[in-house]
């Protein structure tokens, strides 16, 4: 059996403040814990009114405290934004507090717009140039004190020193990225579910050229997806049309609460915006669990990923938690 996995970025709706969003996602993760899924990641975005999840480290050391069974981590951590010593220390933290339970979720882009991404980054010393190797570089040599005597940081230590930093995952939506993970033999994470790069593609590409490191002997591949589940296909479709709208406010650069399917459903569709949601909803797998898993085992077969990360976007909180139940049992996952 296959390993189902959530990502989360604790969508905030038209009926629900971010406070809520992020309870919601709290509530979410104890749901799954006892349904039996694997991993529970968090992402991290800024400035988008229809996100809440803006600190994954904050989210995934009260996920981690209130969930017993699965491994919580970032979906990711956009380095980027942040230095390295700072991104060492506190997943140190959270695996000290959380022994073999926490991930670390790299990803390349800021998960904003440039404004933002300059607020972020100012006090960085900002470079127009993908600075993402050289920062996972500095990550590494923090972690394995690799720095030569004389360098400013040769004998700076990530705290707690004793604890090792957690499995680490690149993510991507490239063949670039698949390429980078395959080079720095890292696990990978494919985001299909707004990747334009095929995702059997990505796959076969990180795993084609995966170089085994201290870390992973072997290559390990999650494929991101986007799904709505419900008991029937009607009813998954007409929840889905909330994830339609979203697809063209966001082409248009509207970033708005999701709205409910009613509003979603009343909404005229231009040519070229039916075309883009119907280019979406063929990525995605919407429908009762018989037609989800369908699927589902099609993108896994052509991928042959070993592990599935599952991401609902959806108005109404408790049909999220319905879709993952309902999801969690076409696959015979093992309940607490």
């Amino acid at each position: 059996m296959i390993a189902l996995s959530v990502l989360d970025l604790s969508p905030v709706s038209t009926a629900i403040t971010g406070a809520q969003a992020l309870r919601n996602s709290l509530d979410l993760a104890k749901h799954c814990d006892a349904l039996g899924y694997t991993r529970y990641w968090c992402a991290e975005h800024h400035n988008l009114p229809s996100i809440a999840s803006s600190a994954p480290d904050i989210m995934i050391g009260q996920i981690a405290a209130i969930t017993k069974r699965m491994r919580i981590g970032s979906g990711g951590v956009m380095l980027p934004n942040h230095a390295p010593l700072m991104v060492a220390e506190r997943f140190k933290v959270l695996e000290a507090l959380f022994p073999d339970r926490i991930d670390l979720g790299l990803g390349r882009a800021p998960g904003t717009d440039p404004a933002t991404s300059y607020a972020l980054r100012r006090r960085q010393g900002i470079s127009d140039e993908d600075d993402f190797l050289d920062r996972f570089a500095e990550l590494m040599a923090l972690e394995n004190r690799q720095f030569p005597a004389g360098h400013p940081f040769a004998n700076v230590r990530a705290m707690p020193a004793e604890v090792k930093l957690p499995p680490i995952f690149l993510l991507g939506s490239s063949d670039y990225s698949a390429r980078l993970a395959a080079q720095i033999g890292a696990a990978f994470s494919f985001a299909n579910h707004f990747a334009t790069f095929p995702a059997a593609e990505a796959m076969s590409l990180y795993r084609d050229n995966f170089k085994p490191s201290p870390a992973h002997a072997k290559p390990y591949a999650i494929l991101g997806t986007a799904v709505v589940c419900a008991a029937s296909d009607k009813e998954a479709d007409y929840l889905a049309k909330t994830v339609d709208l979203n697809l063209v406010r966001r082409n248009r650069g509207e970033y708005l609460p999701l709205a409910a399917p009613e509003e979603a459903a009343a909404y005229s569709f231009s040519p070229a915006e039916q075309s883009a949601v119907a280019r979406n909803r063929a990525k995605m797998a919407v429908g009762s669990p018989e037609t989800v898993k369908a699927k589902l085992d099609e993108l896994i077969a052509s991928t042959h990923a070993d592990e599935v990360m599952i991401t609902t976007m959806l108005h109404d909180h408790e049909a999220r938690k319905n879709s993952y139940a309902l999801i969690a049992g076409a696959f015979g996952l093992v309940a607490a």
